[in-house]
């Protein structure tokens, strides 16, 4: 297997591509479509009902003669050879790849699993630091928060979710009118894992500001987010009221 060597890479090989064959791949395993759990098993052992986006991106890099999908990503990031391009690449490379794992992540993940995620967090936001605007500090901010809701670390979150807002507060030219309505949804969700008593008010500020969004296509993409499970028990307070 290599290891820190591109050789096995196509030229015209791209990783979006692989990180979106690694997603349908999972479906495939979890949804026991014909060959998809053969071709996982020549990576290793397969669980259907457990199989995540880590398994389905190491199937890939095996099939590409990698150790690890982290060989892989070095892979193309050494194709980059400009600093401060790297540090751009790899930022955006761990928010995407962040953002697969999301589907996975929750309280019961195998404490590795969850350990590896909130780092790979951080690793992103420190790279947005080194190459980034504020813009993307904040939303860097926000990531290092949602992975630590999701893995039922709230404290942490906590630590994370107000400097959004402080962000925009010191930069406000820098960020966009959907920026306002995330950062708010963060502390919200944040406040609600902690128990917090201003969390319902924080909710409905989230809202009203994802009602001001002026492009219809980040206003649905926020309210999305807004929606999205957990609340932790914050709705089905406000659905008993």
């Amino acid at each position: 297997m290599n290891s820190s060597s591109s050789a096995a890479l196509p030229a015209e090989a791209d990783l979006a591509h692989l990180r979106t064959q690694a997603k349908d791949l999972r479906i495939a395993v979890r949804g026991d479509k014909p060959g998809a759990r053969n071709r996982a098993a020549k990576a290793g052992p397969v669980d259907p009902d457990h199989f995540s986006i880590r398994d389905a991106q190491h199937v890939i890099a095996h099939e590409y003669g990698f150790a690890r999908w982290q060989d892989v990503v070095s892979a193309f990031g050494s194709r980059r050879p400009r600093e401060r391009d790297l540090h751009r690449w790899f930022a955006v490379e761990l928010n995407n790849e962040l953002g697969d794992l999301h589907f996975d992540l929750t309280p019961h993940t195998p404490r590795a699993e969850q350990d590896r995620a909130l780092y790979q967090a951080y690793a992103a936001c420190y790279h947005w630091l080194e190459a980034g605007t504020p813009a993307n500090h904040g939303r860097a901010e926000y990531a290092i928060a949602q992975t630590a809701l999701a893995i039922g670390r709230p404290r942490i979150a906590a630590q994370h979710a107000p400097r959004y807002a402080e962000l925009i507060a010191e930069h406000p030219d820098s960020f966009a009118d959907w920026d306002r309505a995330n950062a708010t949804e963060i502390q919200a969700r944040t406040a609600a894992a902690l128990g917090a008593p201003n969390a319902a008010e924080l909710k409905s500020r989230a809202q009203h500001l994802t009602d001001q969004v002026a492009d219809p296509d980040a206003r649905e993409f926020v309210q999305d987010r807004l929606n999205r499970e957990p609340w932790f028990g914050l709705l089905d307070e406000a659905t008993a009221d």
